[in-house]
């Protein structure tokens, strides 16, 4: 072990300053995951139980200590029944930045297959949206550019259709009994509709629905863009990674749409940098 420098009988290594700074980077990004929700709340309470049993051990109240002392020994499974969403969201979180989410990963490395691009004509959903937002008719896209998202497309109906214009009129028309839930298009292929997303638990803005919310949902549970149509305003939104971009243009939608088949990194236009420029200019961003 390398020693660095020492405070009195405290001995510092650069694995402790390792260990230090990893630990606030997953104090952080646990931070970040519960933020806006329910449980840092919960999260805030248990700190504050934990700080109370070390102070009455500290001033050896032994009967405080005791009763406390039951508490935090079912503190850990205690957690796992409370943070159960959070702890999902994590792992999912985990597991879609992960190299082993790639469902082609083990053809490209065994046949050394160069990837595709997902990349596809997007014009008909741009024509579809127009007519739908013109109509003030609400709808619900998914786009995903790595994954058929079978667990989600399994809970409506399959329908393996190439995208047209007419096709998504005629689901988001709101006497089809397609109309409800979200379509999911993966490589310019209707894979299904109806389909049941999950929503977020975050706070959000009054001015979203429901539609938003599993908008923004699905967006925090995989790695794919949702495209949504407000059935109350006509305008048209986006959500990536749990933020959306709201009141775009169809130029704009195009853009990003094509950014995203073909694997641009489309963080920079919703993150917090861009976040008040945008919100001053064109009020078209929030983060929830």
């Amino acid at each position: 072990m390398s020693l660095l420098f020492q405070i009195g009988f405290l001995e510092v290594s650069i694995v402790n300053l390792i260990d230090i700074a990893l630990v606030s980077v997953l104090i952080y990004q646990v931070y970040k995951l519960m933020r806006g929700s329910v449980a840092i709340k919960i999260f805030l309470g248990f700190l504050s139980i934990y700080l109370v049993y070390l102070v009455v051990n500290a001033a050896k109240m032994e009967l405080l200590t005791i009763i406390l002392g039951q508490f935090m020994g079912v503190g850990v499974l205690a957690a796992i029944i409370l943070f159960q969403q959070e702890i999902r969201k994590f792992l999912l979180i985990v597991g879609k930045s992960s190299i082993f989410s790639n469902e082609n990963l083990w053809q490209e490395l065994l046949f050394w297959r160069k990837r595709e691009s997902g990349a596809f004509n997007v014009t008909p959903i741009i024509e579809a949206c127009k007519s739908l937002s013109g109509s003030s008719t609400g709808a619900l896209i998914v786009l995903s550019s790595n994954s058929e998202l079978k667990f989600y497309a399994e809970s409506g109906d399959l329908i393996d259709a190439i995208v047209s214009k007419r096709l998504l009129i005629s689901i988001f028309n709101k006497y089809s009994p397609l109309h409800d839930g979200g379509v999911i298009i993966h490589n310019g292929r209707v894979k299904a509709a109806r389909c049941i997303l999950p929503v977020t638990e975050r706070d959000v803005p009054a001015q979203f629905g429901l539609r938003h919310r599993a908008a923004i949902g699905m967006s925090e549970a995989t790695d794919t863009l949702v495209l949504i149509v407000s059935e109350e305003t006509g305008q048209v939104s986006l959500s990536k990674n749990g933020k959306i971009l709201h009141n775009l243009s169809f130029q704009e939608v195009r853009e990003l749409i094509n950014g995203y088949l073909t694997g641009e990194d489309l963080d920079d236009k919703f993150s917090e940098v861009n976040k008040y420029e945008r919100l001053k200019s064109l009020n078209k961003i929030t983060e929830v």
